[in-house]
This record gives structure tokens, sequence and C-alpha cells, in this order.
């Protein structure tokens, strides 16, 4: 088992032991995916804050440990949304291989998508698509 389907099939005890322990069984895919949306921005929020985002406050040193603890709290969400998606392993692997072929073209400027041209007029500004 490698780590990703390790990790998915840990946040699919936990996820189980929480909908039992809590009384929230039969729920619905698209509910707990608002929920885990919510959770998430919740955990984004909490990392927003420990780099220093406040810029009218003085900075302080980042922690690294809490910082890296939020990053592992939102990927405790994003599997638990990749879980409710019905998706494994193999099938992130996937999609993300696909999406990240395409975000390379995009900034290449070989998408087919509009929006991506490599061509820029000097300032770093891109000329109107035609």
């Amino acid at each position: 088992m490698d780590r990703l389907e390790e990790m998915l099939a840990i946040q699919k005890v936990l996820n189980d032991r929480i909908r039992e322990k809590r009384g929230l069984s039969g729920i619905d895919r698209t509910v707990w995916m608002q929920r885990y949306t919510l959770a998430m921005l919740s955990e984004m929020a909490e990392l927003l804050d420990e780099v220093n985002f406040k810029w009218w406050k003085n900075p302080k040193p980042v922690n690294e440990a809490a910082l890296k603890e939020e990053l592992v709290d939102i990927l405790h969400f994003f599997l638990s949304m990749c879980i409710a998606a019905g998706m494994d392993a193999e099938e992130i692997y996937r999609i993300y291989l696909e999406k990240n072929r395409e975000n390379v073209a995009r900034q290449e400027g070989m998408s087919r998508k509009p929006g991506y041209s490599a061509e820029t007029d000097g300032s770093g500004s891109h000329p109107p698509e035609s």
C-alpha cells in the first residue's frame, strides 16, 4: 500500500468513527462536501494567521510546527472530500497528472484554453485575446 492509499484508509476509519460517535449517519454526500469545504476554509484561515498576513500588525516569527500542523489539518479535510467524491489513490494521481500537464501547458502558452497566451506586451501584461 502506498502512502496516499494508507492516508485515505486512515482518514476513512476516522470519518466513519466520527459519524458513528456523533450520530451523523445518513447525511447526504453533498452536505458532507459543504461541511468539509467549510472546515477546510476554517483551517486555511488558521494557516493565514500563522504566516502573518495582517500587514497592519507587528510581524512575529513564523511558528514552523504550527504552520505544518495547519497544512496537515487541511490535508485531513481534503482527503475526506476525496473519499466523499468516491476517489481512490489511483484516480487522484491520474487526475493530478492530467491537471498538472494542463497547468504546465498554460504556463508555456501551449494550452488550448483561452487566456493563457505566453506573449506579453513588455509590461508583464498580456495582449488582448483575439
